[in-house]
């Protein structure tokens, strides 16, 4: 009996979940936030550039796009990160010019954009000001730069530091170092931090820590599966070339970047999900107990 309820139970915030999927536009607004993710992911490298240049790290802004990229499928990173980085290649010390400003603040757009989002699926309407929502966006892009450039410097120098303990230290060469698994180790994390975050701070309402895991875990499982198969489906069946001509590179990467928002999405409805069930069996014990008294 316990087995069928806990079974019921699931299937009560799943249905829940996609049923308030539909009913808060969720396909449209994953649209917003892939397109709005898309025309932020050039001003944020290009800013990147421009905050490394200006501090005289001009290699961080490659290693940090090549470590934006490792979790995309091969076939959407290629044609992506080949147009970043021809406009890497362009030396950028202009850190405080208009330019590079008007960079920041499209870079926000995406997080604007994910915040729309998450307010959906977790059923908030947020009064707070716009100007305090922005700064909060740029403030992200902000922090978000200096996290990247931090973990590049650490990925890409990380080698040479080992190669330096090994030499002081030979018995260490046993725990050799390796660049992949701390590649995507690092990569991971940032992902579960900024997942974190985003739920935790960019919608209105409070929500606490295990409140929201759920749907981070869920999400990065299922990015996870959805990369891999759109990966292999891109690999063995899809001809964009036939379909958007020259476009296909950037089409595959919107379509790659909507069902990514959309998992994202979910992850918020599933999480709201959650606290409902939680809500409703919390009254019906305390309705119960009553009822006993």
């Amino acid at each position: 009996m316990k087995k069928y309820g806990l079974l019921r139970k699931a299937y009560q915030v799943i249905a829940d979940a996609v049923g308030h999927f539909n009913s808060d536009d969720g396909y449209a607004v994953a649209s917003h936030v892939a397109l709005s993710s898309l025309m932020a992911l050039f001003p944020f490298i290009i800013f990147v550039a421009a905050f490394s240049g200006f501090l005289g790290l001009t290699q961080v802004a490659q290693g940090a796009s090549d470590l934006i990229f490792d979790v995309w499928p091969k076939q959407v990173a290629g044609p992506v990160s080949g147009e970043i980085n021809a406009v890497l290649t362009q030396p950028r010390g202009d850190l405080l010019t208009f330019g590079v400003v008007v960079t920041l603040w499209f870079s926000s757009n995406g997080v604007e954009a994910m915040r729309v989002g998450l307010n959906r699926a977790y059923r908030q309407k947020d009064t707070r000001s716009w100007y305090f929502c922005r700064a909060q966006s740029i403030l992200a892009v902000l922090v978000g730069t200096a996290v990247l450039m931090i973990s590049t410097f650490l990925i890409v120098f990380g080698p040479l530091a080992w190669e330096w303990v090994v030499h002081l230290a030979p018995v260490m060469e046993q725990f050799s170092y390796k660049a992949n698994i701390v590649r995507y180790g690092v990569t991971s994390l940032l992902l579960l931090s900024a997942l974190l975050a985003a739920h935790l701070y960019l919608p209105a309402g409070n929500r606490r820590f295990w409140e929201v895991l759920p749907g981070i875990i869920l999400t990065m499982i299922l990015w996870i599966v959805a990369g891999a198969a759109f990966g292999a489906y891109l690999a063995r069946y899809a001809n964009y070339v036939s379909l958007y001509a020259g476009l296909a590179g950037i089409m595959t990467a919107i379509i790659f970047m909507y069902l990514t928002a959309v998992i994202f999405i979910l992850g918020g409805e599933f999480n709201a999900a959650l606290m409902r069930v939680r809500r409703v069996s919390l009254r019906t014990v305390l309705g119960s107990s009553e009822n006993t008294e």
